[in-house]
């Protein structure tokens, strides 16, 4: 190999060399942790161009579109570099804490109700009681928020006080620590190796001299993955040069997007294009290289990640929105109760006017004074009647059932993620849940919209086969792999991959023929047409290396191990170029272009310099964008086609790889034409996606690749678990339909006895008429088993329908999704393949939008993000593409078959313990106000409570709120093996039986009967005998708490010694409490409660009214359960008497379409 020669020979029909760089030296070679490098730079590298989609804005010259920074001067125009995550002051936390809270509506209310205690014409309770539950409620949420901010002031104080390297002013080189909350834009700051950038900066020159710099993005979005960035080779000349770098720097306003950054420099008179491989952002760490030096761009709140601080999406669980309806009919009960009162109360002033002047309550006047004392007139009277009711009655509407909600879910928050269950050891992840207000939706989920690589599979990439030229290599088989000695170090690929013995024979004896050379540009193309960076690992021998492929894309490495198991090793890469060891000859490819892959064109191609002073355009991409910019070869194209389709029908993930030869004119052409487009402030992503279109035709294709990505354990189980749970679960994935069916009977998704239904067009006329055919097949099949023609023994047909992303493009949001609608809803399955991320959101939305079911989105890449935050649950997996699906998610969690345990168990278990929680407080707290209502009808009607203001008050906030939490936090109905066993178990969600309107009413009627009971039977007993109000009052309210705990304990059903702690320990901390408050004499009813406890009648009427109370609930309970028993109780039956395992487990039949 020459070590000095020019790129392209000027006599050759190739393009010019004063085109191209200029003649290099052969680099000298060291091995090290950064693998090889390169002692001189490469001025003619121009890989600056962003994504098509980098940037929601485009750079304006002029303007309020861009901003300028002077390289070197900070600036105190833009934000400083503190940072601020909590939410409060010392000063704002009272003020701005109350607000947040008061943003309930209930709290708004319950705060009316204690500001109407304090006038003194409708005060029923005592001021400094009527304020108690309010102010415990709001103390306690106060103090919780307290603490958690109080962690991120902790938080953002040791991030703001961490020091960087900062470039003094005026100085050479020369950098002084500085706190990076005094960091400014416009400073340049010095970034060692393995730390973290403190802000948005602009590489300006890095430790490599090609400008080279690693970074590792996991606290940004989760991949771990290092990615390239560069400086320019301006900047990088100038500070190697001059020690500094000056200069004005324009770009586009701070925005959100990680991936895009559009900017000029101007230096030394010339402007230069930067893009989003010239920007680093704040939170990632510098790996792999020495030093990098930057200029800071975005600060603080401006730099993107804190932009992109916002967390997912704020959602309501099903249950909480239901709520609102029983609050409602709540708030009519409170309002006839007190209308009844307040009206029977101006009746009985009007049928007793005359003695007004001589009643305890209305006094017409005071003899003191001479005049009127606590009356207004009838009108009057009825509304201030009316409004101490108001505030009597508060409780019916249970302010304490907010907080135990909350409690509750924070509780199941808890056990979910210490469930060893949902913990993947591979990777080390737990169970999070990041969204604590819809845990009960879990237990509801009817539709599962699932992606499937990553999620269903591991997206661990392995590469299968390849077809080369036509000619189909796919009997791999296991190999040891290809080594390389370097300086006397054997250097081997980290991952050895599957070799096809013919094709490895043919690389090694090499040759001029022409089939010889197509094979080495095939895997010349995989290993250079990427942009992996290779890294050089040590091992426990010294003298032996390991090469690591480190990338974006797991499909890419496998691909490059894969080329390198054929002898074509990438072994380093710059910004200029690459150094691949071609069969034991090292060998430099110059970078002159690359155009990076984007969702429009679907393929990426890259200009490579080769060393035969040729210039050749490697591409790769799917075959759908492929095929369509061949040179016509349709001998080789079929041929590639057919195996194409058999890689696809094994479920191979599969990739054209294609090659042009380019002139010398057309490179100039495409040279400026790249150049102006890089350069360019206005629509840079749009006129580089026109660059690489142009240039990417007549490509010969080279083959075609087969990359298995291997199912994770246990997914057709679990899907064949949420099926039989009357789950439908649909596939959204970006993959080819051969390989999304295969994966769908790999998975147990598809079955052969299905009838498959596939809307696969080009046209929206075609789409409808394969709707409208679609739709007639699924009633003629309806019709067909419902008349018997098919197995007497189905109840129905099985049908699966598989829809083409290009089909979606002309049925979203057109008239024609309401036939897809009717169609999917017919179906058990559904497959939508080649979909884009906003189709898989739009593909729920389809459903969400159409049908009260619950949906829930499991994905794990970026692309997974929009379908995640639109289905009513979001889960994201830890997976191998980053963590920005985790980041947007409501749950994260490991594996896809944690959906079993975390659906069928936890889902359930939340879902029954919320619903019976939330009817228990209204049911308990019904109880005690109609108590409360009926003592009115015996006062003539004065608002008066025989029950002290302490008791009535505690009553919610104490007496009867913490069993009810440790419940919803602890039972279960049934076991988690029943419930893994009997997935059919969960449809009790799905059908509402734990939380609907007639069990809201049933247990009204309970409340009606049992405040009755309480409240007539001592009525009747003390009828005629000189008992105090109060004692009274005290027996009515110690048998309300036993009742309610007493029903409460009647419902529970595994018991453990917490639970009976907190039951029992309730009824006697109430008596307590009644001791307590019967002991002070400055109240009301002092010593009450010791007089009636000393009778015997006082213990004959409790017993009497606990099981006059009950015995309705225990008859209901037991003839239900008996007679009309639901699945719950059968399977609660079977577990008690043992008989689970010898149940036969039912299956679901797959019907047979004759």
């Amino acid at each position: 190999m020459s070590s000095d020669r020019p790129l392209i020979d000027a006599a050759s029909p190739h393009p010019a060399a004063s085109q191209l760089p200029p003649p290099q030296p052969e680099p000298p070679v060291r091995a090290d942790p950064l693998g090889f490098s390169v002692e001189v730079p490469d001025p003619f590298r121009d890989r600056d161009q962003p994504d098509p989609t980098a940037s929601q804005l485009e750079l304006q010259q002029e303007g309020a579109e861009s901003r300028a920074v002077v390289v070197g001067e900070a600036s105190a125009e833009f934000a400083g570099n503190a940072i601020r995550t909590a939410k409060y002051s010392a000063l704002t936390f009272l003020p701005r804490n109350l607000f947040e809270q008061f943003r309930r509506l209930s709290y708004v209310y319950f705060l009316a109700i204690t500001v109407l205690n304090q006038l003194p014409q409708v005060a029923v309770f005592g001021r400094g009681a009527s304020v108690l539950p309010l102010a415990f409620v709001l103390l306690v949420t106060a103090v919780k928020d307290a603490y958690e901010d109080l962690r991120r002031h902790r938080s953002d104080r040791g991030e703001n006080n961490r020091l960087a390297a900062v470039l003094a002013p005026r100085a050479a080189a020369e950098f002084a620590p500085k706190k990076w909350k005094h960091v400014r834009v416009g400073d340049v700051v010095r970034v060692a190796s393995s730390e973290t950038l403190p802000a948005d900066m602009v590489l300006l020159a890095t430790s490599d001299p090609t400008g080279v710099a690693h970074v590792q993005t996991v606290n940004l979005d989760g991949e771990t993955n290092l990615k390239t960035r560069y400086a320019r080779q301006e900047t990088q000349l100038k500070f190697s040069r001059d020690g500094g770098v000056g200069g004005i720097l324009h770009c586009e306003l701070p925005n959100r997007n990680i991936y895009g950054f559009q900017a000029n420099l101007e230096i030394d008179g010339k402007r230069v294009s930067l893009g989003p491989s010239n920007i680093v952002l704040r939170g990632c760490e510098l790996k792999n290289t020495t030093w990098a030096i930057g200029v800071v761009v975005y600060a603080g709140k401006d730099t993107k990640v804190m932009l992109n601080n916002s967390g997912p999406p704020s959602k309501r669980s099903r249950l909480e929105t239901q709520l609102n309806r029983e609050t409602v009919i709540l708030s009519i009960m409170l309002i006839g109760m007190c209308t009844t009162a307040s009206v029977l109360a101006g009746i009985w002033v009007l049928n007793h006017q005359g003695e007004l002047e001589f009643t305890q309550f209305f006094r017409e006047k005071d003899y003191t004074t001479g005049k009127n004392y606590n009356y207004y007139g009838i009108g009057m009277q009825i509304f201030i009647t009316f409004l101490m009711a108001v505030i009597v009655y508060q409780v019916i509407i249970p302010i304490s059932l907010y907080i135990s909600m909350e409690m509750v879910r924070l509780g199941q928050a808890y056990f979910m993620g210490a469930d060893l269950d949902l913990y993947d050891k591979s990777s080390r992840s737990k169970f999070h849940c990041r969204a604590l207000n819809i845990n009960e939706d879990l237990g509801q989920i009817k539709y599962v919209f699932s992606d499937k690589t990553g999620t269903l599979t591991e997206n661990k990439m392995e590469f299968q086969c390849a077809s080369v030229h036509g000619v189909d290599y796919s009997s791999g088989k296991d190999t040891s792999g290809y080594s390389l000695v370097v300086d006397d170090l054997l250097l081997t690929p980290k991952m050895a991959v599957r070799t096809d013995p013919q094709l490895l024979k043919m690389m090694k004896n090499g040759g001029s023929n022409e089939e010889a050379k197509l094979v080495l540009d095939f895997f010349l193309a995989l290993a250079a047409c990427n942009t992996i960076v290779p890294l050089v690992l040590d091992t426990e021998d010294p003298r032996q290396k390991l090469i690591d492929y480190q990338g974006e894309s797991p499909d890419e490495q496998a691909l490059a191990y894969a080329a390198a198991s054929y002898g074509i090793v990438l072994v380093e890469r710059t910004s200029g170029y690459v150094m691949i060891d071609v069969l034991g000859d090292r060998q430099r490819f110059d970078i002159l272009g690359l155009h990076e892959f984007d969702s429009d064109r679907k393929r990426m191609s890259v200009i490579i310099g080769c060393p035969d002073k040729t210039v050749k355009l490697y591409v790769k991409g799917a075959d759908s964008s492929m095929f369509g910019i061949t040179n016509k070869e349709l001998d080789n194209v079929l041929a590639t086609e057919a195996h194409l389709h058999k890689y696809s029908s094994l479920g191979l993930r599969t990739l054209v790889v294609g090659m042009r030869e380019l002139s010398q004119p057309e490179f100039e052409d495409w040279q400026s034409a790249y150049e102006n487009a890089s350069t360019s402030v206005l629509g840079r992503g749009n006129l580089l996606r026109s660059v690489a279109t142009n240039i990417e035709c007549n490509i010969h294709i080279l083959g075609a690749t087969g990359i298995e990505d291997k199912l994770q354990d246990g997914v057709p189980e679990a899907i064949e678990s949420l099926r039989q749970a009357g789950m439908k679960v649909w596939i959204l994935t970006g993959d080819k339909q051969e390989t999304a069916i295969y994966i769908g009977y790999s998975c147990k998704l598809l079955t052969n006895d299905m009838t498959q239904i596939v809307i696969n067009n080009s046209s929206k006329e075609s789409c409808k008429k394969s709707l409208e055919e679609a739709l007639a097949t699924t009633k003629e099949l309806r019709v067909a088993s419902s008349v018997g023609t098919l197995n007497p023994e189905s109840s129905g047909v099985i049908l699966a329908l598989i829809v083409d992303g290009n089909s979606l493009v002309y049925i979203l949001e057109t008239e024609l999704q309401e036939e897809l609608f009717k169609v999917a809803t017919e179906c058990s399955v559904v497959l939508c393949c080649r979909v884009a991320p906003l189709q898989k959101a739009g593909v729920v939305a389809l459903i969400k939008n159409r049908t009260d079911d619950m949906t829930l989105a499991i994905g794990d890449g970026a692309n997974d993000v929009s379908m995640i935050q639109m289905a009513d649950v979001g889960v994201g997996i830890s997976g191998q593409e980053g963590g920005q699906a985790v980041m947007a998610s409501d749950f994260s969690m490991g594996q896809f078959r944690f959906l079993v345990p975390l659906l069928l168990v936890h889902g359930h278990w939340n879902y029954q313990r919320m619903g019976y929680m939330i009817l228990y407080n209204f049911y308990k707290n019904a109880t005690f106000v109609l108590v409360l209502f009926w003592y009115v009808l015996y006062t003539s009607f004065t608002l008066t409570t025989a029950i002290t203001e302490w008791s009535s008050l505690l009553y919610t906030v104490l007496y009867t709120s913490l069993p009810t939490i440790v419940v919803g936090i602890l039972d279960k109905d049934l076991s988690k093996s029943t419930l893994l066993a009997y997935p059919k178990l969960y449809g009790t969600g799905q059908r509402n039986e734990k939380y609907n309107v007639n069990l809201f009413v049933l247990n009204m009627l309970e409340a009606l009967w049992q405040s009755l009971v309480v409240f007539y039977i001592p009525y009747f007993a003390y009828r005629q005998s000189t008992i105090d109000m109060s004692s009274l009052g005290d027996l009515w309210a110690l048998a309300s708490v036993i009742i309610v705990n007493m029903q409460l304990a009647m419902d529970i059903i595994r018991w453990n010694w917490i639970i009976h702690a907190f039951v029992w320990g309730t009824i006697a901390a109430t008596a307590i409490c009644l001791f307590v408050i019967d002991s002070i004499w400055v109240l009301p009813g002092y010593g009450a409660i010791f007089h009636v406890m000393g009778t015997g009648l006082f213990w004959l009427l409790l017993l009497i009214i606990i099981v006059a109370a009950m015995v309705p609930h225990f008859v209901i309970k037991a003839f239900t359960e008996h007679f009309n028993p639901s699945d719950i109780q059968i399977a609660r039956e079977m577990e008690k008497f043992g008989a689970l395992n010898q149940v036969n487990r039912a299956e679901i039949p797959m019907r047979t379409v004759s």
